[in-house]
């Protein structure tokens, strides 16, 4: 556990250095709350919610997928990488300590849209769903790490930014994180509950209000969460062994 933290501090250390990956990785859940739940469901304290819920949602998806998958793939290109992988530790302590810096990072893009939620809208939730919903970012963070991790070590940096980025807003939207529980399209509603993001989104409705889980829904993010640890496993395997053949 020391070494873990030693390498999440070592990860921090890097990302604040870079503050722009900070501010990216709130930026566009915050601009969501401002621009579309703020003035279309700030007033109604169901409405806004629900929405702050998948909005933070949202943050998770945009901390978790761009820095594992950008930030792994860039890693992957610097000299320290091989060396960190010569060292009597093992891969253990340092993807810990990635993982453990990658929370932290999570919970900090949230913040934004927390506080908007709380100033500017008619949001609310009783101080035990609050710490469920703080509890269960944490583990609906796992898919998105997962996803990014899976794509920073299959992929080279140019390649795996894009890639984020094409599979980052139509899991968003496919999910329903940009519409309301019930307002969604009809396609959408047909497809939602088949993605990961639908399952994440149904855990913190669930924690936040009175949402009842869609047993569909949960199980399908199970099955996500085991086939990206299966694809993220092979690809650090891989890459493991390319750079040791």
């Amino acid at each position: 556990m020391p070494l873990a933290l030693i390498h999440a501090r070592y990860q921090l250390l890097t990302i604040i250095r870079i503050p722009v990956a900070v501010v990216g990785s709130a930026f566009f859940p915050a601009a969501a709350m401002l621009f579309f739940v703020v003035p279309f469901a700030g007033d109604d304290p169901a409405g806004a919610t629900y929405a702050t819920a998948a909005m933070i949602t949202f943050a998770v998806m945009s901390a978790n997928i761009f820095q594992y998958g950008a930030g792994v793939a860039e890693d992957r290109d610097q000299p320290w990488n091989p060396y960190t992988r010569t060292l009597p530790a093992g891969p253990g302590p340092r993807l810990a300590g990635r993982i453990l810096a990658g929370l932290v990072l999570t919970y900090l893009s949230m913040l934004p849209v927390v506080v908007i939620a709380a100033v500017a809208t008619a949001a609310r939730v009783t101080p035990v769903q609050f710490l469920l919903g703080a509890a269960t970012v944490a583990a609906i963070s796992v898919p998105f790490t997962l996803l990014g991790l899976a794509i920073g070590y299959s992929l080279p940096s140019k390649a795996a930014i894009v890639v984020a980025q094409i599979v980052f807003f139509p899991l968003a939207f496919g999910g329903g994180l940009l519409s309301g529980p019930d307002d969604a399209p009809g396609f959408i509603k047909a497809i939602a509950p088949y993605l990961p993001t639908r399952g994440a989104v149904e855990l913190m409705w669930a924690a936040t209000t009175d949402w009842r889980l869609n047993p569909l829904s949960v199980a399908m993010l199970g099955v996500w969460i085991v086939a990206l640890a299966t694809v993220a496993g092979w690809a650090y395997r891989r890459d493991e062994g390319h750079r040791f053949s």
